[in-house]
């Protein structure tokens, strides 16, 4: 059976677990020469262990400009060029309006946002004409949540770098693409709580989702395959829902 990324070259940030890990791991079995970060060393070389494939781990925080040119350092003399990139790094925390510092809202945004921005514009000299980019967003990108205002705000803003990076790179036939999850059973969702609140937790985002189930990372990673095949050739500058319907209905 032919492999959608077979011959391809893709960049995973924030791979380690969760989404992120799905992501390497479907586009390796896929065929594509992977590299994959993450903040800290032995976590990245267990994930790369689990993935099944051409996978190379670079540590690096997509938050740090000094990190991400020593990424496509690595990139570069492996690969000389880059057709998929993820930019998946990030996350968040639970604060209501009123108990938001300027630590919380620096953390997420520099993450997030600040993270984004630096992953996309540093591989520009590496991505292939007509390459395709995909940002991690989420629904909180269009709806409301109580004590998550700053992460919410934080994947609003990368819903509009999409459309306005589609733009920006439309003379080179480069596609961006926001990929928006619903709940997922990630360690990062889980761990918003201490660990007798978890299943709660679960229980109560699966009970807004029209599927009447969080949804798995392989399922989002499913998503992100699609963004990045041809099969999504004339996908450019949308936000694609992953998300059982909780923010469709």
């Amino acid at each position: 059976m032919t492999q959608v990324l077979a011959g391809k070259v893709a960049v995973v940030t924030g791979g380690t677990s969760g989404i992120g890990l799905a992501i390497a791991q479907r586009y390796a079995a896929e065929g594509a020469k992977l590299f994959v970060t993450g903040r800290r060393q032995e976590v990245l070389d267990a994930a790369v262990a689990q993935i099944d494939g051409d996978a190379t781990g670079v540590r690096a925080d997509a938050g740090s400009a000094a990190d991400v040119e020593a990424l496509y350092a690595v990139v570069g003399e492996a690969a000389g060029r880059i057709d998929v990139l993820v930019a998946n790094a990030g996350g968040g925390s639970f604060a209501p309006l009123g108990e938001i510092t300027e630590q919380q809202y620096r953390d997420t945004f520099d993450s997030n946002v600040l993270g984004t921005l630096l992953t996309v514009q540093g591989a520009l000299p590496l991505l292939v004409d007509g390459a395709s980019v995909v940002l991690l967003s989420s629904t909180t990108s269009v709806t409301g949540g109580a004590a998550f205002s700053v992460y919410a705000a934080s994947k609003a803003a990368i819903r509009n770098f999409a459309r306005s990076w589609a733009l920006d790179l439309k003379d080179r036939g480069i596609r961006v693409n926001a990929l928006a999850p619903g709940p997922t059973r990630t360690p990062g969702l889980v761990g918003l709580v201490p660990d007798d609140q978890q299943q709660g937790l679960l229980d109560a985002m699966a009970a807004e989702v029209p599927l009447g189930r969080v949804g798995e990372p392989s399922e989002i990673a499913g998503a992100a395959l699609f963004l990045a095949s041809p099969d999504a050739s004339f996908v450019n500058g949308a936000e694609l829902f992953a998300d059982g319907g909780q923010a469709q209905v």
